[in-house]
């Protein structure tokens, strides 16, 4: 009997064909009886942004017929009715698109453009001209993160948890920030919003936002281990969210320790960024974490070692290491996991190798 390709079962969950839990049956199924590991790519962390060229057509016209209405009506009516009307034509070709089509990239268009819409209508009542309250502001993000998880719940699009993290960001950072501040923020940027030792709120509330999205990512990670329905790609988007916050935060921290100990431990915080990337099998999430990590140490290095030697290594080693881990990340993974004891949640993890 041959076994069904990962692709297949994947793209039955998306066709509505089966649900993740009975493709997710199938699957141990497949492993218990036929080794489903040995038919897995060695290399595979699906995700998928379009699936041809029609997608990213139909993407520019959708943009081109939202620009044109958005400013047909505004121009008619007012700017507040234009939003709403776009809201709803967002949200009434999301069930043609979404949910019929099942089209990737028009799907994201529409949820950015129908979360757009809907804060736009929000903030042309509610704020005046050239002024942002605070209450007003919170009251957004909340509703934002509302819409954005009915939105996921009606259409089952992987991007609108994304959106929900942005929206929840929001929420974070208006609690935390006082908006009298915000001149001072192009100034003090990096302190204000990364440096836990000045105790500055902001930098709390980015590192609360970073384990919230982290927790959320790990739990939809843990309901589709083998990675073939949209619970992985919702976990894929949260990560994506997470990682940026906690490693700027923790990494800027750290090398306001000063000399020795705020090298040794940011480099002890790559290390360990690393380690949990490969326990739970996110590239995106090393990927996502290390693009601002690296812009951090770039600095450092550059203040050091000046700008053109410190730029030029930093970039050098780290490149080499990016290779290693993608070449050999099967192999770092399954060898961390088996050198691992057991602890909770490792069985929900997705499947390593048992032997090189």
């Amino acid at each position: 009997m041959t076994l069904i390709p990962p692709e297949t079962l994947r793209s039955a969950v998306q066709a509505g064909i089966l649900n993740e839990a009975q493709a997710v049956r199938l699957s141990v199924h497949l492993q218990t009886e036929f080794g489903f590991r040995a038919a897995l790519s060695r290399d595979d962390e699906p995700f998928e942004f379009f699936r041809g060229f029609s997608e990213i057509f139909v993407t520019l016209g959708l943009s081109l017929l939202w620009g044109g209405a958005l400013g047909l009506i505004g121009l008619s009516v007012s700017w507040m009715f234009a939003h709403f009307c776009c809201l709803v034509l967002c949200l009434g070709l999301a069930r043609y698109f979404t949910l019929i089509r099942r089209m990737s990239l028009p799907s994201i268009a529409l949820a950015l453009g129908a979360a757009v819409n809907g804060s736009a209508v929000f903030s042309i009542g509610f704020f005046e001209l050239g002024s942002f309250e605070k209450a007003p502001l919170m009251a957004l993000a909340a509703l934002g993160m509302g819409g954005m998880a009915l939105y996921f719940k009606v259409f089952k699009l992987p991007f609108a948890m994304f959106l929900f993290g942005l929206f929840a960001m929001l929420l974070s950072y208006s609690v935390a920030l006082d908006l009298t501040d915000i001149s001072l923020a192009p100034a003090n940027f990096p302190e204000m919003f990364f440096n836990l030792g000045i105790g500055a709120p902001v930098a709390y509330a980015s590192l609360g936002l970073g384990f919230a999205m982290m927790a959320l990512g790990l739990w939809f990670d843990m309901q589709d281990p083998h990675r073939l329905g949209r619970f992985s790609a919702t976990g894929f988007w949260l990560h994506i969210l997470a990682a940026p916050a906690l490693v700027n935060t923790a990494a800027f921290s750290l090398y306001k320790l000063g000399g020795t100990t705020g090298y040794l431990s940011m480099a002890g915080l790559l290390l360990l960024v690393t380690v949990f990337a490969l326990i739970i099998d996110r590239r995106s999430f090393l990927t996502a974490g290390l693009f601002y990590f690296i812009a951090v140490i770039v600095w450092i290095t550059n203040q050091a070692l000046g700008e053109a030697f410190g730029g030029v290594s930093i970039v050098f080693i780290l490149g080499v290491l990016f290779t290693a881990l993608g070449t050999w990340w099967v192999q770092m993974r399954g060898a961390v996991l088996r050198a691992l004891p057991e602890f909770p949640g490792k069985s929900k993890l997705p499947p390593y190798r048992s032997e090189d």
